[in-house]
């Protein structure tokens, strides 16, 4: 048993590791792109303009919050209809490109119309900041609907499996982002409108490297406004909330906080708070990555009733991720001036002090964010309703303004970088509160903390696991699946039919999926029966799942071909499928 819990343990560890440079990278690359653009605005137009940047950051929450609340939702939407409703993804995919565009624009026409008629008062009131935040808005008005457009379209193409393409409009991006700022500013003296016209129209160019692919008819799922289903939108809306809440209250800490920065440091402090945060946006890619995988990794577990899992990438997160992160940060402390000079070299200069303290304190609070991040995503995916709503409240605008509020008047800026590490130790304090609440005892440990409900988890009798490695191993999984499932008395016809699908989709594997590369492969398969529920997965490493090839398996010409997976599929209750970068899992209840 120990030694089982031991392979399971690490086989997690292994994967965990794997998944993360991916999942990295992706957020690492649009990352860049604000590098780059406040390397520009430092050191060509200057100061003022590293303000405009920092009074935009609300308003790039906002963004941001809206594109993850469509492609969140979109996502657990598409994995609900792929296998059942297969029928139904096109017309998500139109829905969700409709209300992705009518808002986009609403927001884009909202946004010039303010910078226009100087309704940005409300923000800044001082010259030349004012000015130079209503370019700013203007250039990056431009390019919002290609922004929240290209978010999604980036999505969908990930869930085809398009990762070349997807990578591609990445490097795009932050190549026409690089070539345009030295144009636009360095060249052209285009000032902070040159700074948000490069950003547009590299997200133009991200979306049309994007757009290519469906233009040419080659995705599965098409733009279609006769197979669209409206209430999908408001679906989209209800389950991506919870993965952008955080994000919706960081727009008004963003408001709050850049208030108290202009009345007690002024623009100056600003300036250094944009340097700081646009250099740790790269850095902050790392948790942001942890928690990515995280999250695939808790909802395979969840699916499949498994507490042991659940706990084990808890803990994995807690220990080798920790450690990741602990080296990171002291490099960043022990590297603070030297970061500092990509964006200021006067140290005489009050912005210079301001940003290397913002190098050593900010990093702190990345430790216990670790720990709320992770747990937060862990609640929404466990359908934690209540935490899943005070966590980011707190985490996103609580924490920060109420400490903000007590020390930015005395510490000035070094308040701000203390009051985001304290925001971290409180949101553990929210955790453990909730956690004391809900099992009536302090927490411990890692299992007491995460507060998982006692009915949770498979115990060994209530499951069964089969290995396939070769065809000649499919023959026996229906005998198997069914007996087990005869033993736990579940009805007849239920325990056969789940073993005809088990052994059909492992079938289906075995035979279109071991043969296309010289790697090893396998199908797990997984069998719960708890209370009136049979939960059926399977897990393969073969190639990513080909929703093309899945149309010809499923064919409904041949309707003697795989009867035990179509009549499961009819009688489930819930399917969901994840590919994880090289593992495939499906998972049934019936």
């Amino acid at each position: 048993m120990k030694q089982a819990a031991s392979s399971d343990h690490k086989l997690l560890t292994g994967l965990f590791f794997r998944l993360l440079p991916f999942q990295v990278l992706l957020i690492v690359i649009s990352a860049v792109n604000g590098i780059v653009d406040s390397l520009y605005a430092s050191n060509v137009i200057g100061k003022s303009a590293m303000s405009a940047i920092g009074l935009f950051g609300p308003l790039n929450h906002f963004l941001y919050a809206m594109t993850i609340m469509f492609v969140s939702g979109s996502q657990m939407l598409y994995g609900r209809y792929l296998a059942k409703d297969r029928e139904k993804i096109s017309g998500l995919f139109t829905v969700n490109i409709i209300i992705s565009a009518g808002l986009a624009l609403l927001t884009s026409a909202l946004l010039a119309v303010g910078a226009v008629t100087g309704a940005t008062r409300i923000l800044v009131d001082q010259e030349p900041d004012l000015t130079m935040l209503n370019d700013y808005i203007l250039g990056q008005a431009i390019g919002i609907p290609a922004l929240v457009l290209g978010q999604q379209l980036f999505a969908f193409l990930s869930l085809e499996n398009q990762t070349k393409r997807t990578m591609a409009a990445s490097i795009t991006c932050f190549a026409v982002n690089a070539v345009l700022d030295h144009l636009f500013i360095a060249v052209l003296n285009m000032g902070t409108f040159g700074l948000g016209l490069s950003s547009s129209l590299a997200s133009w160019a991200f979306l049309a490297v994007l757009a290519v692919w469906y233009l040419k008819g080659k995705s599965e799922w098409k733009f279609s406004l006769r197979e669209c289903r409206w209430g999908d939108a408001l679906k989209i809306a209800k389950l991506g909330y919870p993965g952008a809440l955080s994000r919706f209250v960081e727009t008004f800490r963003c408001l709050i906080v850049n208030f108290l920065v202009l009345t007690y440091v002024g623009s100056v402090g600003l300036s250094a708070f944009a340097a700081s945060n646009s250099l740790l946006a790269v850095i902050w890619a790392v948790p942001f990555g942890m928690v990515a995988v995280a999250r695939m990794l808790f909802s395979i577990s969840i699916g499949e009733e498994d507490r042991r899992s659940l706990i084990d990438v808890m803990r994995i997160v807690m220990t080798r991720g920790m450690l990741v992160m602990t080296g990171i940060v002291i490099l960043l402390i022990v590297f603070a001036e030297p970061l500092t000079r990509l964006f200021y070299q006067d140290p005489s200069d009050p912005v210079f002090e301001m940003t290397v303290m913002g190098f050593r304190i900010l990093p702190l609070c990345m430790l216990p964010a670790m720990w709320s991040l992770h747990y937060a995503s862990y609640a929404q995916t466990m359908e934690k309703k209540a935490m899943s709503i005070i966590l980011p409240v707190v985490d996103g605008v609580v924490g920060v303004v109420l400490f903000s509020f007590i020390l930015i008047p005395s510490m000035k800026m070094n308040g701000l970088y203390t009051a985001n590490v304290l925001n971290g130790f409180l949101c553990a304090a929210v955790i453990a509160a909730g956690a004391w609440i809900a099992g009536k005892r302090f927490p411990r440990n890692i299992e007491g903390q995460m507060a998982i409900p006692e009915s949770f988890g498979a115990g060994e009798d209530e499951r069964i696991d089969i290995t396939v490695r070769s065809m000649d191993e499919v023959v026996n999984v229906s005998r198997q699946v069914i007996e087990f499932c005869e033993k736990r008395g579940v009805d007849g016809r239920r325990s056969f039919l789940a073993g005809l699908c088990m052994e059909e989709m492992a079938g289906n594997i075995v035979t279109h999926g071991f043969g296309k590369d010289e790697k090893k492969h396998s199908v797990d398969i997984r069998v719960v029966h708890k209370g009136e529920d049979v939960i059926l997965r399977i897990r393969d490493n073969c190639e990513a799942f080909n929703p093309s090839e899945y149309a010809r398996l499923m064919d409904p010409g041949d309707m003697g071909r795989n009867v035990g997976i179509r009549l499961v599929y009819r009688m489930a209750r819930d399917i969901s499928y994840q590919n994880l970068l090289g593992l495939n899992v499906l998972t049934m209840r019936i």
